[in-house]
């Protein structure tokens, strides 16, 4: 039986980074056009070095690529069907104010980011039914510039209430990014963050990678209350948690239901050596000096959704105010670095 006709579209991707490389990369191999809006020293590199893509299929190199450096030059190499924003949640207030002024020449946008407010910031700007909510659960490398790997590949989410949905679930499919539609964007959003918050603030705060974090019962204990948190915050919002493109979310929730004794070692198993001592993403933002962190968007959200729906988030408010203040300078990371104890204490839990 032939598969179905996809149709070849025009893409805008803001951004060549490790996501947004990895999407971008899979439509041109698909035969979409894709131009990327990219920094002018990026831009650059990208031109004269083009993109390797590196996934189970095997390596490709794609030579030439359409980047632009301007939304002036984004705009004249429009018209196009779809935008994907891929950047950083920290980021978006500042590039939607740089987006504004060119709002009504602008395509729908597909959020793949991580958070749940990047959706309702978009929305502002280009309106809600501009607005596609996704989210991308394969792991993806990005070594060097213009170097994308697929690290384990899991598939992308798109949520079903933009009329564009459908469409691009066959489009991204077809382009071997195993896409899958969902009824409820906002289960889908909130079940991602759940993954995203597991050993990260802790693992950032610590520099300990999140194989040591979960043979740690006390830290175990922390992770724990941190997810009950966001579940219940999640559930005074009437939000159900659902199984992403090869993540299975609702095995979390019945792993943060057993007693500590029984799931400790199951965290173990299924955290601490499936990530072993790859370094989460917090730290990654830690590290880089940028005074930036996505803990605020993620961590910081759970305390500000709980605030709204009378759901207290101390733990997530801890992570988030102690990470903040190590990220922005104001506290010494030397004081909690491979310091369990220094954590434990400061988010009221007796090691």
């Amino acid at each position: 039986m032939a598969k179905p006709h996809t149709p070849k579209l025009k893409f805008l991707c803001f951004g060549a980074g490790a996501i947004g490389g990895y999407i971008g990369g899979s439509l041109i191999l698909a035969g979409h056009s894709v131009t990327f809006l990219e920094r002018p020293e990026q831009a650059e590199t990208l031109q004269s070095r083009g993109l390797v893509l590196k996934n189970p299929a095997g390596t490709f190199k794609i030579a030439s690529l359409q980047v632009v450096s301007s939304l002036e030059e984004t705009i004249t190499a429009g018209p196009y069907d779809l935008g994907i924003l891929a950047v950083k949640s920290y980021d978006t207030q500042s590039l939607l104010e740089s987006l504004a002024p060119y709002a009504i020449a602008l395509p729908p946008i597909l959020s793949l980011q991580n958070g749940v407010e990047n959706e309702i910031l978009l929305a502002q700007v280009l309106g809600e039914d501009r607005v596609v909510s996704g989210t991308v659960t394969t792991a993806v490398g990005k070594p060097e510039p213009g170097t994308i790997v697929v690290e384990r590949l899991r598939g992308v989410g798109i949520a079903a209430e933009h009329p564009l949905a459908p469409t691009l679930v066959g489009v991204m499919d077809a382009a071997g990014l195993r896409a899958r539609l969902y009824t409820n964007g906002r289960a889908m959003k909130w079940s991602k963050m759940l993954t995203n918050l597991m050993g990260n603030a802790t693992s950032a705060i610590l520099d300990m990678p999140p194989s040591e974090i979960y043979a740690n019962p006390d830290l175990v204990k922390l992770e724990i209350a941190m997810l009950r948190e966001a579940l219940a915050v999640m559930q005074a919002l009437q939000i159900p948690v659902v199984d992403l493109p090869g993540t299975p979310v609702k095995g979390l929730v019945f792993l943060s239901s057993l007693p500590i004794r029984l799931s400790q070692p199951l965290w173990q198993q299924v955290l601490g050596k499936g990530r072993g001592k790859k370094m989460p993403s917090f730290h990654i933002d830690l590290e880089s000096g940028r005074g930036k962190s996505e803990v605020e968007f993620l961590n910081g959200a759970v305390v500000r959704f709980g605030q709204k729906a009378g759901v207290p988030a101390p733990v997530n408010r801890c992570l988030t105010e102690l990470l903040m203040g190590i990220t922005k300078g104001e506290i010494a990371w030397e004081d909690f670095r491979h310091n369990p104890t220094a954590l434990l204490k400061r988010c009221g839990f007796p090691s």
